[in-house]
């Protein structure tokens, strides 16, 4: 019988996952199961191998922070790298604690700040969209399903290793949030549509499109950036109200929430103006407490300079 080499290939590279899986497991099951300070301690640990010895991302992030705040001194901009730095350390730990947290606990650690106003909305809305960001603990932004009655709904990036995968998709499910991979978020928007139950979907729209699919361009820190528009997109197709969730670090492993309307009628906003309101709430936010956006991605990685600067 002739077998492929592809076929060969990857039951090796599926052989390989397994074996990393089953190697690396045991390591996160026991790290869950940690407390909150000895979890910190191995941050603190891991930044200090991270950001003094292999330098990781130092010179991305320097260079998205000194576009971002280009009037900052060199010392402020170093202040705020380091911290970055610390808290990103901090958020992979409060990551895998996600897996053994109980649902009273994560409560107590990311907290609602305006349940009323956001009841009343969602009894006003049958479907409503969730804009959001990476800042702060985006990880436990699953835990605000616990609070609603609408059945919620997130898209996430699928992970090569599909044993690693299966592992993210039960540890944020946990809350009564059922994942779904991006690419299949439209289709599964159509068929909850067609259901008349009430539904929440929440977002990550802070990431940088393909050049190919970038629909709009919009101000960020004075450049102008190609933005993901589908969730405006999609809000206008069903009209379904749209919400942005800005949160705050309080303290180490301790956030504040709060849900803000961006439009309840979208089919009336001009066209880009829903996503261009969230870039401008979203930046006004990294301004106040910088330290804690995702800076080590390239977030100027396509860009170009707005009208006033051109002039």
């Amino acid at each position: 019988m002739h077998v492929s080499i592809s076929f060969l290939l990857d039951i090796c590279a599926a052989m390989l996952q397994l074996i990393a899986y089953i190697f690396v497991y045991p390591f996160i099951v026991l790290i869950s199961i940690l407390p909150f300070r000895i979890l910190y301690l191995l941050s603190d640990g891991l930044f200090f191998i991270l950001y003094h010895v292999l330098g990781y991302r130092k010179k991305v992030v320097m260079n998205n922070l000194k576009i971002a705040f280009p009037d900052k001194p060199e010392a402020e901009l170093k202040k705020i790298r380091k911290e970055f730095f610390h808290h990103f350390l901090d958020i992979f730990m409060e990551m895998i604690k996600t897996f053994s947290i109980s649902n009273e606990e994560i409560l107590r650690r990311f907290k609602l700040t305006n349940p009323e106003e956001l009841k009343e909305f969602m009894d006003k809305h049958e479907n409503i969209l969730l804009m959001s960001s990476h800042y702060g603990n985006f990880e436990w932004l699953f835990s605000l399903n616990l609070r609603v009655e609408h059945h919620g709904f997130a898209a996430y990036k699928k992970v090569k290793n599909k044993y690693f995968n299966d592992y993210i998709v039960r540890s944020r499910s946990k809350f009564n949030t059922t994942l779904v991979p991006t690419k299949q978020l439209i289709e599964q928007l159509a068929k909850n549509d067609a259901t008349g139950e009430r539904y929440v979907y929440g977002m990550l729209v802070d990431q940088s499109p393909k050049l190919h699919k970038a629909y709009h361009w919009s101000n960020f820190f004075g450049v102008e950036v190609p933005v993901i528009t589908g969730t405006e997109m999609l809000a206008k197709k069903y009209d379904y109200a749209v919400m942005y969730i800005e949160t705050t670090k309080i303290r180490r492993g301790f956030y504040e929430t709060k849900m803000e309307i961006l439009s309840e009628n979208p089919r009336e906003v001009p066209d880009f103006g829903i996503t261009d309101l969230f870039m401008k709430k979203l930046e006004a936010h990294i301004t106040r407490e910088p330290s804690y956006y995702f800076w080590s991605h390239k977030r100027f990685k396509h860009m170009r300079l707005n009208k006033d600067q051109e002039n």
